[in-house]
């Protein structure tokens, strides 16, 4: 049974809306974590509705903090817990996306999904099992779970920009690279990549200059 998502909303400042952008977010943060970058992002993307859909499970003694799926180094927790948590998260975002859709009455290729760490993983891991192809991947500070699994699982290839910062301790910046091959190798046409020098694990500017800048070229803005 798929878990209803909450979620956080910032609607477009022209009233109407021609495009959405879906924010996930990382492991210990929720919805409204990254509903700032909305405003920065909307002065470029009057017609989108940004939305920020919280995780589905709370973290223990963590006040606040969500998760999508178990992460063992972290909690403790085993890989079959891990796996089980990612396969419920993975359907429960499947549903929020295909309500958001008829909600909003938007088109696959008017979305994007803008992830950050875990968010980024769920966003790598849900796009490409969606039948119909959304307008892009914008993935921050993550890296592709089960990417021998890719080629024979995605049924859409969505176009991803992979970002991330040279100093990031807590997703080590080889993720990128490592994703970028296996994305390739599943085969997809455009995977584009930008490196934040002297960035740790976060989202600096440069990196959102270019994830808007790719979001505009694939909504068609």
């Amino acid at each position: 049974m798929t878990r209803v998502l909450s979620a956080e909303k910032k609607p477009p400042v022209s009233g109407t809306t021609r495009s959405v952008v879906v924010f996930l977010h990382g492991y210990g943060a929720n919805g409204a974590d990254l509903m700032g970058l909305a405003d920065p992002l909307s002065e470029h993307l009057p017609d989108t509705l940004f939305v920020a859909p919280n995780a589905p499970e709370e973290i223990p003694g963590l006040p606040m903090g969500l998760q999508w799926f178990p992460i063992p180094w972290i909690d403790g927790s085993s890989e079959e817990e891990a796996e089980r948590g990612l396969v419920a998260a993975a359907g429960d975002l499947h549903a929020f996306l295909d309500a958001l859709m008829v909600d909003e009455d938007v088109l696959p290729e008017q979305v994007v999904l803008f992830g950050f760490s875990q968010g980024t993983m769920m966003a790598l891991h849900v796009a490409p099992r969606r039948e119909d192809e959304i307008a892009g991947i914008v993935a921050f500070s993550g890296r592709l779970l089960s990417p021998d699994l890719l080629k024979d699982d995605a049924v859409s290839r969505p176009p991803v920009l992979l970002v991330h910062g040279d100093a990031d301790d807590v997703v080590l910046p080889k993720a990128l690279p490592e994703a970028a091959e296996a994305l390739q190798e599943a085969g997809w046409k455009e995977v584009y990549a930008h490196v934040m020098k002297g960035t740790a694990h976060g989202i600096a500017p440069d990196g959102l200059s270019v994830a808007l800048a790719f979001m505009r070229d694939k909504l068609g803005l």
